[in-house]
């Protein structure tokens, strides 16, 4: 299960923590990352990361965001600095394992709205 939360309403320039809570088999995936989607748009990956693999950020967060993991409280954040409006999007935290194909879990979204 993914648990997401830490959403809420922020003014522009300032900083939210998401949090999302893994538990059961989904503990060992090969990937952890966060996905955001705005009304109209597509859902598009915003950070990921893994044992075996570099941390990727899309080109817009780069900087701004970070992507980090708890392994003790079996815990993924997005620490996320200098929010501008365009951030605004409900986000997803997101699992994905091999299991001689790629299956991928989803959390439920957390609201964020940056102010301008």
């Amino acid at each position: 299960q993914l648990q997401a939360s830490g959403g809420g309403l922020v003014q522009a320039g300032g900083s939210l923590r998401l949090s999302c809570a893994v538990s059961g088999s989904i503990i060992s995936a090969n990937l952890m990352g966060w996905y955001r989607q705005s009304p109209g748009k597509q859902r598009e990956l915003v950070a990921e990361s893994g044992s075996a693999v570099s941390t990727n950020y899309v080109d817009s967060v780069r900087g701004r965001f970070t992507i980090s993991r708890d392994n003790v409280k079996n815990t993924i954040y997005l620490q996320m600095n200098n929010l501008k409006p365009e951030d605004t999007a409900v986000y997803y935290c997101n699992a994905k394992s091999w299991v001689g194909k790629w299956q991928t879990y989803w959390g439920q979204g957390t609201l964020v709205t940056v102010s301008s």
